[in-house]
This record gives structure tokens, C-alpha cells and sequence, in this order.
């Protein structure tokens, strides 16, 4: 496995877990955490609804905390217009129901359902790495992957297989870096910051499917050194920076649909815009 591809063992991954019904469970590696009233899941229990309305939204988390990974979910967004509505995947540090101060986080948020979706970092602080891209499909009319590769060199965004955005490992340069364990989170809430929200269009759903993934198990709060062996494939020399190749298919596709960059304005940007390059 060493000598395939960023994207061949991306594919492959996809392609076997897809093969294997059983570890599509959502009840294997995930359960509710909030709004479970407005949370669904089918009677196979391979695909859950999150609902939106002027009383809740919902999520759920995984069961357990990784401290590495290739982490995936096929998605998709409601299919009504409107703004203000947060759909979201991530993997986070932060504990549950509680204030999360600063921690590490790694987001995809819908902004609306116009086909938006903000990408940040908190670096054990409090964010503001937004970095935002108008799609080049519609997210509410089919599903599509999204998955963040971290290991101990890199963090990459993926999109249908495209990668979008790189973090890199800067510890040398005083940058922080992910060194704590993170579980993984879906929801859907509301926010004005992310415009009005058309109520009359309500109910709002989401939906998710493929809930297997690939992860170094940790402990909540830990160190999570030991999650940067070599034996799991995704933090192999291969998988410690993109190649030519994917670099210019990043570049390429932030060019046409990245809309905004936390980098590109004095006021916002920070240490690492010149350093993830």
C-alpha cells in the first residue's frame, strides 16, 4: 500500500468500505449528542437525518477520540434556499456541552444552502482561518465526500477526491499543530453571521451516509504522539506533502471556486499564510 497514490488509496479506501455494508452502521462509531428528537436514522441504520426548525437542529459525535486519520462522510445539504442555516462536518477537541475555549478544530460549514462551504482551522485558539469555496456541483442535490486527512506532517481538505486546502505542520516556526485527541461531529443550527433564515421554507434536513473511516484511537485531552506510527498507512512518507501533481489540481480549483481566504487581507491574515505553500 506504501507505493500507491495519495488518491489511489483514497479510492480504494472509498471503494471497500462502500463493499462492506456492515461497517456503514452508524450506530458502530457514532450516536446522538443533541437535538435527538430532530436526529433520524433509516431502519438499515446506514443513513441519518438531521432536521432544522425554529424549535432545534441536531447532532451527533463519534463514540471514541483519534489522534490521526483519513476521515470521510458523504453529505448532503438541504434542498431548500435560504440563508443562515450551519451544516456542518468537523473533528474537534472541544469537550461536549461545554464552553471550548481554545482548542483544535478542522470545519466544514455550509453557509446557507447556496452551495457555500467555509473551511477553518482552530489551532488551539479561537480560529478565524476561514477559507470559503462556491462548489462547482450543487451539495443539495446529491451526496458528496468530504474528508480531512491529518497526520503529523499535514492536514488536507478533500472534496470529491479534489484536494482544496492544506494546513501544514509548522511547530518549528512557532505555529501550533494538532497535538490532541479530536472526535468527530455532524449538525445542523442556525446563525445570523451566516445570514437570515427563510423559516417559511422550514424543515430543514440533512442528510449523511458512509460512517466508516479510518483513525488512530486516543484518549480525550492525551498526548497523541504515539497516533504518528508508521504502521497506519496515512501517515506514510507518501502522504507527508502533496505531490506535483495534486498540487497544481489545488491550485487549479482554488483558482476558479476558492470565494474567500483568510490569507488575502493584512487584518486577518496569520503566521502560516506563508508557510503553506
Amino acid at each position: 500500500m506504501a507505493f500507491l497514490t495519495f488518491f489511489t488509496i483514497l479510492f480504494l479506501g472509498a471503494f471497500s468500505m462502500q463493499a462492506n455494508g456492515q461497517h456503514q452502521s452508524f450506530d458502530k462509531y457514532y450516536s446522538p449528542l443533541w437535538g435527538s428528537n430532530h436526529l433520524s436514522v433509516n431502519p438499515q441504520r446506514t443513513e441519518v437525518q438531521l432536521k432544522m426548525d425554529q424549535s432545534s437542529g441536531a447532532g451527533f459525535r463519534s463514540k471514541l477520540e483519534y489522534g490521526s486519520g483519513l476521515f470521510h462522510i458523504r453529505m448532503k445539504i438541504a434542498d431548500v434556499k435560504t440563508g443562515g442555516i450551519v451544516t456542518c462536518f468537523y473533528i474537534t477537541s472541544a469537550p461536549d456541552n461545554q464552553d471550548p475555549g481554545n482548542h483544535f478544530e478542522l470545519d466544514y460549514e455550509f453557509l446557507g444552502t447556496n452551495g457555500t462551504v467555509q473551511t477553518n482551522v482552530y489551532d488551539n485558539d479561537g480560529g478565524h482561518r476561514e477559507q470559503s469555496f462556491k462548489l462547482w456541483f450543487d451539495p443539495s442535490k446529491d451526496f458528496h465526500t468530504y474528508e480531512f486527512l491529518w497526520n503529523s506532517r499535514q492536514i488536507v481538505f478533500i472534496v470529491d477526491k479534489i484536494p482544496i486546502r492544506v494546513f501544514k505542520n509548522n511547530l518549528a516556526q512557532g505555529v501550533p499543530y494538532p497535538t490532541k485527541a479530536m472526535h468527530i461531529e455532524g449538525s445542523i443550527w442556525n446563525a445570523d453571521w451566516a445570514g437570515a433564515v427563510d423559516w417559511t421554507q422550514a424543515p430543514f434536513i440533512t442528510q449523511y451516509k458512509d460512517f466508516d473511516f479510518y483513525a488512530c484511537p486516543a484518549q480525550a485531552g492525551k498526548d497523541v504522539s504515539g497516533c504518528a506510527s508508521g504502521q497506519y498507512f496515512w501517515n506514510r512518507q507518501s502522504y507527508w506533502e502533496l505531490n506535483a501533481e495534486q498540487k497544481q489540481q489545488m491550485d487549479h480549483y482554488r483558482e476558479l471556486y476558492m470565494s474567500y481566504d483568510y490569507c488575502s487581507k493584512p487584518s486577518t491574515r496569520k503566521q502560516e499564510c506563508s508557510l503553506n505553500i
